[in-house]
């Protein structure tokens, strides 16, 4: 048989199907059950409203209104309701029929925006660490990925002055992600606007991927990317419902913001898809418009368990930054503790940092979107597994 062509060889290994791998395979072998807290997929159902509205829409089977082919932009209504929910929670006022794209699913998104703004020997400025998926999106436009470094001396803000001379010249498009999947923290104050500015300045789009948008603990606001002045001509921004209204497996999400970038998006979508579900997007149109009062209590769910889990390795002794937003911890384990020992002695299955970028290496993510007791359960295990490992590296340490 021919050999694939090249671009199967470029692609990077598919670093959640090995998590998820791994994880099956251990849930396999005797001894307790295992705790997951390495995949982050929403446990907390979406809003009844929206499943009643996604019901009602798909009973509806008289002409070809829900069960034929959607329009391939999306239902008019739902663009109205992604710009009023701009309007409403970030003070943007969009265009939703130039500055709105639906898209299957915010990772697809991740992969049109990719080759809408960058072609093969482009630079595409990822995070690192940061989300795996978008070495894809690179990959798959034959582009040439920059890690962009995210120290957590900085609260793991880029540093955009220390990019190369020559790859800011480069640079198609910029990738940001706050609140970060994995680092947990919130974009500061200034890293946006220092982000427009750069993308002005070298001739980049940027794309800010706001998945955990309205994930963002102790009175912290997540902000747009496109409320910053001048964005509009430069950025667009990845929304999704999956995690504000826990519909992962949906697959439906929006590219909101520069009109061109969109245009280009949704060109791809005309090439690639055949539109979203009608009745999905009436559940989703319902989950915009309805109360809103659920996204708090997710909030505060969210919280809760953030606090157990910091709250547990440090009482072990553990060293861990209060995540500022996300529903993930992420944390540098004591020396002599690592993912696979985790997994191995202590039945608890993490996200390895490695697989967010070299300089993830060391560190581990840790996922809240479990039950509660799963979540305490887990916690428990891991501060046990900290307590062992420091009384080891005392133990071993000389004597004065």
């Amino acid at each position: 048989m021919p050999e694939p062509p090249p671009l199967f060889a470029a692609l990077p290994e598919q670093y959640f199907a090995g998590i998820l791998a791994a994880a099956a395979a251990a849930r396999g072998q005797p001894g307790p059950p295992l705790v997951d807290l390495g995949r982050g997929n929403p446990d907390l159902p979406p809003p009844g409203h929206a499943v009643e509205a996604l019901r009602a829409a798909a009973a509806n089977t008289a002409g070809v209104a829900i069960h034929g082919y959607p329009p391939f932009s999306g239902l008019p209504e739902l663009r109205a309701a992604i710009a009023e929910h701009y309007a409403r929670e970030h003070g943007v006022a969009l265009d939703p029929d130039r500055e709105v794209a639906v898209v299957p699913g915010t990772k697809t998104g991740i992969m049109l925006a990719t080759l809408a703004a960058a072609g093969p020997r482009d630079g595409v400025l990822l995070p690192d660490p940061g989300y795996p998926d978008y070495r894809s999106a690179v990959a798959l436009a034959d582009a040439h990925e920059v890690a962009l470094p995210l120290d957590p001396t900085a609260r793991h803000q880029p540093d955009l002055d220390a990019v190369p001379a020559a790859e800011r010249d480069r640079a198609r498009l910029l990738v940001l992600n706050y609140p970060s999947n994995p680092c947990a923290v919130c974009a500061a104050p200034g890293t946006f606007a220092a982000a427009v500015a750069f993308a002005h300045a070298h001739g980049t789009w940027l794309l800010n991927d706001l998945a955990y948008g309205f994930l963002a603990f102790d009175g912290r606001r997540a902000e747009s990317v496109l409320e910053i002045e001048g964005a509009r001509d430069v950025a667009i921004e990845l929304w999704s419902p999956s995690k504000i209204y826990g519909m992962a497996g949906w697959r439906i999400g929006f590219a909101v913001g520069a009109a061109e970038l969109v245009g280009r998006i949704q060109t791809l979508l005309d090439h690639t898809t055949a539109g979203v579900f009608s009745a999905l997007q009436h559940g989703l149109v319902a989950a915009l418009r309805g109360d809103q009062a659920h996204v708090a209590i997710r909030r505060e769910v969210y919280g809760l368990r953030r606090d157990a889990l910091v709250g547990a390795l440090r009482a072990a002794g553990a060293e861990i930054d209060a995540p500022e937003g996300t529903f993930y911890a992420w944390w540098r384990p004591p020396a002599g503790l690592d993912a696979a020992r985790l997994l191995a002695e202590h039945r608890v299955a993490v996200a390895p940092g490695e697989g967010f970028g070299a300089r993830g290496a060391g560190w581990v993510r840790l996922s809240l979107a479990l039950p509660d007791a799963e979540v305490a359960l887990g916690a428990e295990r891991v501060a046990q597994a900290v307590a062992e490992a420091l009384s080891a590296r005392a133990g071993a340490a000389p004597s004065p």
